[in-house]
């Protein structure tokens, strides 16, 4: 009889928001945004009294502004905040050895054979929030199930300072009964084209078969067959290290004028200028990826000898790609992707202009 997977994913309630209504006692229970103020400012965190009025994380600090009047804006010390994830990782560490860190305030945690000799996935999930607390201060939510597809769903169930398990018994039925854009892998975009399709819940999608969504939705068609059926083979990797950050951009309508363009740019950047820090990635090589109208897609990338990081410095290097040759046509897709990576431990090769 094959072994039953325990897989638990923690996620940090409100990361850097937190941190810092932890470290400034005058502003707890008060609506914090980390991130710049300004016309340009975009809201990196939101603290959950701040989430009441409509503020999220990839807002314009002008909208979160104006839902929130009395939103308190906070510069982000990326520092004190790796400080704290290194104290998580090493709770978590003290439980298995496998651990894949998603990002600087999530992990996978696979426990089905683990260092305290637990039978209960549950009970350990609930061991380490508790010791999460007891050394940082902070409350983290928790999802346990058979796979990491749904164990990343479950810990979204009861934010904040949740704890939600899906048994193998509930498997079925919790995935039939899930909202499409509840799926993890599920983006807007592609949600709202199952939703045209008829696709509503995870029974919908259930309905169809391989081979419609591997037509319907090319090389994803087949994740989406079987995270419909709960069955998701991944493996918890300690070892993963990640070889990029990109995000993209789908539009409703096509467009090919350059301005249009470069304005959707700086929204983009600064939504890979958040991930690459919650990330803690640092590279070299910037691409800028394009899909035109008709489907054609084509990359354009640079490559630096230092570090390409900053808000300005990834908007002027998208632009001169964007610049580098005209359009062929209307694009409906833009993204930006920072490759490369630079291990910050290992010396740098410095040159010298002559």
């Amino acid at each position: 009889m094959e072994e039953i997977r325990k897989i638990i994913h923690i996620d940090m309630d409100a990361f850097f928001a937190s941190v810092e209504q932890l470290d400034r006692p005058e502003l707890r229970n008060k609506p914090i945004a980390v991130g710049g103020d300004g016309d340009r400012g975009v809201v990196a965190a939101a603290s959950y009294e701040a989430r009441k009025f409509g503020v999220r994380s990839a807002m314009s600090s002008k909208i979160a502004k104006k839902r929130c009047p009395q939103l308190i804006f906070v510069r982000g010390r990326h520092d004190r905040y790796k400080e704290v994830s290194k104290q998580i990782m090493n709770i978590f560490h003290e439980f298995t050895d496998l651990v894949e860190p998603l990002s600087i305030d999530e992990a996978f945690l696979d426990v089905t054979h683990n260092k305290k000799n637990l039978p209960s996935a549950t009970l350990i999930a609930k061991e380490i929030k508790k010791r999460i607390k007891e050394v940082t201060g902070l409350t983290a939510s928790a999802g346990i199930s058979v796979n990491k597809f749904l164990a990343k769903i479950a810990s979204d169930v009861n934010k904040p300072d949740g704890l939600f398990a899906i048994p193998p018994k509930d498997v079925e039925a919790f995935i039939e009964d899930l909202q499409i854009d509840k799926f993890y892998g599920v983006g807007k975009v592609t949600a709202d084209k199952m939703h045209k399709l008829g696709i509503f819940k995870g029974k919908d999608l259930k309905k169809k078969s391989l081979l419609e969504l591997s037509r319907l939705f090319g090389k994803h068609g087949a994740y989406y067959y079987n995270i419909s059926r709960g069955i998701d083979e991944r493996s918890v990797n300690p070892n993963r290290i990640r070889k990029s950050v990109g995000t993209e951009h789908t539009y409703q309508s096509d467009l090919i004028d350059t301005k249009e363009i470069k304005k959707d740019i700086q929204k983009t950047t600064q939504s890979l200028v958040r991930r690459l820090e919650k990330s803690d990635f640092k590279g070299r090589t910037i691409t800028l990826k394009l899909k035109y109208s008709n489907f054609e897609q084509e990359t354009r990338s640079r490559t630096l000898l230092q570090i390409i990081q900053g808000e300005e410095m990834i908007q002027k290097l998208a632009e001169d790609l964007l610049d580098q040759e005209e359009l062929k046509t209307s694009i409906r897709l833009i993204g930006l992707t920072i490759s490369n990576r630079i291990n910050e431990s290992e010396p740098m090769q410095l040159t010298i202009d002559f």
